[in-house]
């Protein structure tokens, strides 16, 4: 999925402390989820330790989120297939125009120059236009899931003696974490419980490709013995 779309971004910082994300839940809550939202409960949160959290992992490690997520990765899949039809056609005709353009008469080279930059700003176009579709959809998937893990996510921290959470989806400078050890991160304890409490289940594992078959190495050809020459 990731390697064929641009992977959305998270426009919340998450590094608040667990008692105000109990207040107000301080996760971008979806629209048509707001009302649900609203009777979001409170945690007196008294725990003192320090936790981080990818929270943009965790959403692509939940099986729901591996399930929407290649199941958007199919649904874009024709337009895909449409708009590198359009490429390729544009490349044939650039081709055509480097190829030919001695032998073609003003008039001719003319409308084979208009009809390229017509076509292709018609792709770029529409390039942006699917870009912008599939980053609004993956965006749905994602804000769907956190606004469920959101609630989830409050309770384990309260539970667990957390009071500070700190988002690490961005690296280093972009995001607030210089580094931290694998000790202090909750990212694979909060996916498994949103998996439990899901009950989505896990995606089919994909068969592994057929290892390619070596050949046996040959055994080299015995030696003839040594002939012992006459004195």
């Amino acid at each position: 999925m990731t390697s064929k779309f641009a992977r959305f971004l998270m426009c919340t910082v998450f590094a608040v402390s667990v008692a105000a994300l109990a207040q107000n839940s301080a996760l971008p809550a979806a629209p048509s989820a707001a009302a649900n939202n609203a009777a979001a409960p409170v945690i007196n949160a008294t725990g003192t330790k320090l936790g981080t959290i990818n929270v943009e992992q965790a959403i692509f490690a939940t099986n729901e989120g591996q399930r929407d997520f290649e199941a958007l990765s199919k649904k874009l899949e024709p337009k895909q297939t449409e708009l590198k039809g359009q490429n390729d056609e544009v490349e044939a005709l650039k081709k055509q125009l480097n190829t030919q353009s001695d032998k073609l008469n003003d008039d001719s080279r003319a409308t084979l120059v208009k009809q390229i930059e017509q076509k292709q700003k018609s792709l770029e176009r529409q390039v942006q236009d699917a870009r912008d579709d599939a980053q609004s959809q993956q965006n749905e998937i994602a804000q769907r899931i956190l606004q469920k893990m959101g609630p989830m996510l409050v309770k384990y921290a309260a539970d667990n003696g957390y009071g500070v959470l700190i988002d690490t989806s961005n690296p280093w400078p972009n995001g607030p974490v210089m580094w931290s050890g694998p000790a202090v991160d909750i990212t694979k304890s909060v996916v498994d419980l949103y998996n439990a409490q899901s009950g989505v289940a896990a995606p089919a594992a994909r068969p592994a490709a057929p290892r390619p078959t070596t050949p046996s190495a040959t055994k080299p050809a015995p030696k003839a013995p040594a002939t012992t020459q006459p004195k």
